[in-house]
């Protein structure tokens, strides 16, 4: 009889994460072979990760050395295929295994860390830093990021240098002065450093295990920035209280709760201003109740409805609501009153004198508020130039950041840097070709090409153009399209989400374009003004109104015996085709002179 099915199931087992001394698994594998003499010779070994073609076999490297060996066709059962990913090997093959631990499973992290998670616990930061030498600072603080922060990434362009301050939930110091390329660990926490001649990168996966504080040495004369991205955890959220107790003994009462706002890291409650900090944090409204709903006992002809009867309440302190802040931003104060009332038992307040609330320190009439920063202009890179030869336009991202690195508004437009200017690309645009008249050739402007350089997705949304579709015509004037994405790398996954439009900022490449696929048989091959314009002026999306054209040439200079015709340019108005004054054009796009031989025939004898 023959067994259905397979004879050897798998599943994962021990789903925690080992702490930092247990080691690299693949590399115990391959310092098992340290007293195994290789060609007669003993080597340390050390592991050879993320190989593309076989992550499934043990390779390994000689320290020192360049010398790499298989040292296994298959590395033990349970080891991980890669270093950034949780899929493991199995009988040599690498088998997926989810954030939940589980073979199989595609269930991956968002970007805050938790499983299968929404992303409502963490928040993107992001933000520019630019430095400003002063001769009695050697360095500046860039950039705090607190512990549990995830996907840190910071570009340093300029003499400056990178440094790292740590502070761990102990209280516990340390300083790394980042001066070397290079792979390490810092409070157990992976850092990846990269250093160049012109600039310096810093990416750390996290979670933080620590609160970083990253900060930039003065090196140089020239000024430096640093722009930085991360994702920030929520620490602070409201939580819900219990009811308090009833507002009556008896006879129908009601209760209410509220809120307070929690640290989830010390589980302790905090003053309410921490929870305010984040804007996604909203304080849940009060619940009301009712309680003590049983009939009152009769008491010499009176009922026992309120517990104040039993006590005369202490006066207090009692302020009027804060005023608004003198400044949205920057730094303001607010201004409350605060009086000594007095309640008496049919809950009656009236003020009294000051001295006898003094059993308690009288709350602040004056506080400041708005201390943070207000928001700034935050300009991105310059994107290529749309053209590849001659003279176009490129364009940057321009946001508004406030405190916390969240888009805004507020910003001042006279401050506005501007998001778009001319570029020179110093390529020639034109390379006349004899056999053909000089009419049949396109106009100077349509000599330039839009870039069509791929995009890669990276860690930040960025639209994503798909390859164009064959022109719609075999022959003449069509029309290509090409999909436009939204889309994202989910660094821990490698993975690529696609998001809603809005999320990707700057401008969204076009998605339809004109083609043209050659003459169609019996045509001739010079294009009208009309095809000429369908073909390629769709393309040009930030053309001026007036531009050069080449309008046939000049008399021969002589009647036999070889001439020199030129070329005549004129500056035209290009929706009526008329011709121009000079001015209008832009004189750094006018076309280079061409010259062409003529009259070639001997002249006759005299």
């Amino acid at each position: 009889r023959t067994c259905e099915g397979r004879n050897i199931r798998y599943r994962t087992c021990s789903n925690v994460d080992c702490p930092p001394e247990a080691g690299d698994f693949r590399a115990q594998q391959c310092s098992a072979h340290n007293d195994v003499k290789y060609q007669g010779q003993l080597y340390e070994w050390l592991p050879v990760s993320n190989d593309p073609d076989n992550p499934c076999s043990l390779k390994c490297q000689a320290r020192g050395t360049a010398l790499v060996v298989e040292l296994a066709p298959k590395v033990l059962d349970g080891t991980r295929c890669y270093t950034e990913s949780l899929d493991m090997c199995i009988s040599g093959l690498c088998q997926i295994v989810g954030c939940d631990h589980q073979l199989g499973s595609a269930v991956k992290e968002d970007n805050c860390g938790v499983c299968n998670g929404d992303g409502s616990t963490c928040r993107l930061v992001r933000g520019q830093y630019k430095s400003q030498l002063s001769a009695s600072k050697l360095d500046d603080t860039v950039v705090a990021i607190p512990y549990g922060s995830r996907q840190i990434r910071l570009v340093l362009k300029g003499p400056d240098h990178l440094y790292l301050e740590t502070k761990t939930l102990q209280g516990v110091k340390s300083e790394n002065s980042l001066s070397t390329t290079g792979s390490f660990l810092v409070e157990n926490s992976s850092i990846d450093f990269q250093k160049f001649s012109d600039k310096e990168i810093l990416r750390i996966s996290g979670p933080l295990t620590a609160d970083f504080t990253i900060k930039i040495h003065y090196a140089g004369a020239a000024d430096s920035s640093v722009q930085f991205i991360f994702y920030q955890p929520i620490i602070h959220r409201w939580r819900e209280t219990d009811f308090f107790p009833c507002s009556a003994s008896c006879g129908g009462g009601y209760q209410l709760t509220s809120a307070e706002c929690f640290d989830l890291r010390s589980n302790r409650v905090v003053a309410d201003q921490y929870c305010h900090y984040y804007p996604e944090n909203i304080k849940p409204k009060p619940k009301l109740q009712e309680c003590n709903l049983d009939p009152c006992p009769a008491s010499d002809g009176y009922k026992q409805i309120m517990p104040y009867d039993l006590y005369h309440p202490l006066p207090r302190w009692e302020s009027t609501p804060w005023t608004a802040c003198s400044s949205s931003c920057g730094g303001g104060i607010q201004s409350r009153s605060v009086s000594c009332v007095e309640e008496d038992i049919q809950g009656h307040i009236s003020p009294v004198e000051e001295w006898k609330c003094m059993y308690t320190p009288k709350m602040p009439v004056v506080q400041p508020c708005n201390i943070f920063d207000c928001p700034k202009w935050l300009a991105q890179e310059w994107s290529p130039c749309t053209v590849t030869c001659g003279q176009g336009l490129r364009y940057r991202v321009v946001l508004c950041i406030d405190h916390r690195g969240m888009h805004t508004g507020g910003c001042s437009t006279k401050t506005k840097p501007h998001i778009k200017e001319e570029c020179v690309v110093p390529t020639p645009c034109y390379k006349p070709k004899e056999k053909l008249p000089v009419e049949a050739k396109l106009p100077w402007y349509k000599q330039a090409q839009e870039l069509e350089e791929g995009t890669a997705v990276s860690e930040e949304p960025s639209f994503i153009p798909e390859a164009w579709s064959t022109c719609s015509v075999t022959c003449g004037v069509g029309s290509q399209m090409r999909l436009v994405k939204c889309q994202v790398l989910l660094s821990f996954s490698q993975s690529v989400a696609d998001l809603p439009m809005d999320e990707c900022e700057g401008p969204k490449p076009v998605s339809h374009r004109a083609c043209y696929s050659g003459p169609c048989s019996g045509e001739a091959a010079e294009y009208t003004p009309e095809e000429t314009q369908l073909l390629y002026g769709s393309l040009q999306e930030f053309d001026e109104l007036y531009d050069w054209e080449y309008e046939g040439f000049t008399e021969c200079s002589e009647s036999c015996g070889g001439g020199v015709q030129e070329a005549v340019v004129t500056c035209l108005n290009k929706q009526t085709r008329e011709i121009a004054d000079e001015t209008l054009c832009v004189s750094s796009r006018r076309p280079p002179q061409l010259l062409k031989s003529c009259s070639l025939d001997p002249c006759p004898p005299r």
